[in-house]
Parts: structure tokens; sequence; C-alpha cells
């Protein structure tokens, strides 16, 4: 079996990529990384020249950026059923909900966390153009079907509902009733649960080592 790899700290956006892990059932090895440390020594950084987690290194494929796991690792490890086929019509919707969540979602939710404020004027040069259509398009589309890309859980689901669920946290999104709705479905999978136990272990432990 080809050897899986995961770079992380488990206060991060790797928490995504664990879930997703999780989701697969796939056997990986965990390497923990320090913030401004091994995050950036050369021995990571020629995993990842940013200096961030997460990474995967499946055999000697290297994947950074969480969305992009998300997707290879569904694609990796078909049987889980993580992914529409290639070809099907489902497979559109997968992507463009995936990528959405990693683009103007994600860019719209960190500016409000962080305090910027676009100008009206200067909307058209934003990819999200403003916070509030970026989340008006997630709010429609998840009253039409029941997961983001259609009726069945996807890696679409695992990142867009993490980008939820810590943006309602963050006070990023607002807690719509569609949110909501969705946040209690995906936070009550047994790979979620799994995962966030991992993580909040080791943030424990690492507590009492300090």
């Amino acid at each position: 079996m080809t050897e899986l790899v995961f770079y992380t700290h488990p206060m991060s956006r790797a928490r995504i990529v664990r879930w997703m892990l999780e989701e697969v059932g796939q056997p990986y090895q965990t390497r923990i990384l320090e913030f401004g440390h091994s995050m950036k020594g050369p021995d990571y950084l020629a995993i990842n020249p940013m200096g961030k987690v997460p990474a995967i290194r499946h055999g000697d494929t290297v994947v950074t950026e969480a969305a992009a796991i998300c997707a290879y690792l569904a694609d990796a490890f078909p049987a889980a059923g993580l992914a529409p086929p290639p070809g099907s019509p489902e497979r559109g919707p997968y992507y463009r909900w995936l990528f959405f969540g990693a683009g103007p979602v994600e860019s719209a939710v960190m500016d409000k966390v962080l305090g910027f404020e676009i100008p009206v004027e200067r909307e058209a040069m934003v990819g999200y153009g403003n916070i509030e259509r970026a989340l008006a398009a997630i709010e429609g589309a998840l009253y039409r079907t029941e997961y983001i890309a259609g009726d069945k859980f996807t890696a679409a689901d695992v990142y867009v509902g993490s980008q939820v669920g810590w943006g309602m946290m963050y006070r990023g999104i607002d807690k719509r009733p569609a949110f909501e709705r969705y946040w209690a479905l995906l936070s009550a999978r047994p790979a979620y649960i799994r995962a966030k136990a991992i993580d909040d272990q080791i943030i424990e432990e690492r507590k009492k080592a300090s």
C-alpha cells in the first residue's frame, strides 16, 4: 500500500483534511509541525514552500491546499464514494461548490473576521463581490438540496461545511437556518466526530505538557 503522510497542526485549516482522511478511511501517518519553527524548516519547505499546513504526501505525490487535498483524496480513493464519477452530471456542481468554498467564500469570510471592508465601488475588483452575495449563493443551494452539491455527501461538503461551521463559530457567517441545519447534519457524521476528537486530544496533551 502506498504510504500516506499528513502534515498538520491541530489548530489550523489542517483540521479540514483530518476530517477528509477519516471519511476516506485509509491508514495514514501524522506529522505535527510547529508554527514558525518546523513549518519554516528546510525539510518541510521542500514539501510546501509556503511553510503552511495542511499538506499530504501520497507516495511520491505531494498535495497542498485543503480544497485540493480533499479533491485529490476523493479521486485517489474512489471506493469511499466522496466524489461523483468523472463524466457524471453531478461532477460539475461538485467542482463548482468545492472551489466556490475555497475561493469566494473563504476570502469573504476571512475579510469579515479580520475587519476588512471592501468599498462598494471596488466590489467589481474582488472575486467574491461582497459577502452577502457569496453567502446567499450557498444558502440558496442548501435550500434546494440536502448537501451542497446534491443529495449525496461529497468531499465538497467537507470543505464547504468546514467553512460554514468555522464561520458561524467566529462570527464571519451569520447563523441562518439553512447553515445551522447543514452544519448540524455534517458535524454529526462519525468521521467528523473522530477527526475532532483526535485533534482536540492533541491540543489537550500539548497544554498539559507545556
